[in-house]
């Protein structure tokens, strides 16, 4: 990776807004969901994606996908406490919601493929 010189929050927004492309879905992880399908029956279902606040709280894990409306399905851990409930959550959502300094969520690309019961226990403080 080549180093970048920034020398103004102008350069900085100018980079972000050239870097701010990071594709939250995939090809690869679409196909992912469609392997895994749906896992509501699944006692432990397993997180296929994290999705996350790059300065500061808030993870979205996603253990399905509906690429016909763009709709996931998973654990949402905003405050890491008792407000952190499952439920769905769209694509265009994660991709609209703009941070400060013109930052965006993203997606953790070394996220290893995990069962939510770990995911529960790592990200809640109850």
């Amino acid at each position: 990776m080549i180093p970048i010189q920034i020398s103004s929050y102008e350069d900085y927004k100018e980079i972000i807004k050239k870097e701010d492309s990071m594709k939250l879905l995939t090809k690869e992880l679409i196909e992912r969901f469609e392997k895994v399908g749906r896992q509501e029956e699944v006692k432990d279902p397993i997180v296929i994606a994290k999705f996350f606040n790059p300065i500061g709280r808030g993870y979205w894990f996603a253990t399905e996908y509906d690429p016909k409306d763009k709709i996931f399905f998973g654990y949402v851990s905003l405050f890491g406490d008792y407000n952190d409930e499952w439920g769905s959550f769209s694509l265009e959502e994660l991709e609209s919601l703009q941070l400060p300094m013109g930052m965006k969520i993203e997606r953790d690309l070394y996220f290893g493929e995990k069962p939510s019961s770990e995911i529960i226990k790592e990200y809640t403080n109850v």
